[in-house]
């Protein structure tokens, strides 16, 4: 565990300094936290989401978004949380979609079916 320190004056920093008397390693820089990474086996790529796992992101976000539109404009971060992917990726799958005529766009981050 690290903490950085602060002022004993600040009551802001009386969590910290706690801490580092309970034997926390004292952080004062980018390269303590380096080291600290380095002593628990380093960095490691995190694992795909799980939506990027099945046929990629952009092929599955695409039908599901486009399965999941209604002839009424829902918004985009609602289709995201249908989906189960990030809204990013859902809005460029439905920018896509409206390119191809398939999905209609409306300010305020709406789409529909066409």
């Amino acid at each position: 565990m690290l903490a950085a320190p602060g002022s004993p004056l600040d009551p802001r920093a009386r969590g910290c300094n706690d801490l580092i008397r309970q034997g926390a390693a004292l952080c004062e820089g980018a390269e303590d936290v380096l080291r600290a990474i380095e002593a628990i086996g380093g960095f490691r790529a995190p694992p795909p989401p799980t939506y990027m796992r099945r046929r990629g992101k952009l092929a599955r976000t695409a039908g599901a978004g486009f399965d999941l539109t209604f002839p009424t404009p829902v918004h985009v971060d609602e289709l995201a949380r249908l989906v189960g992917a990030p809204a990013g990726a859902v809005f460029a799958a439905l920018v896509e979609l409206s390119l191809a005529g398939r999905v209609e766009l409306s300010p305020g981050a709406m789409a529909a079916r066409a």
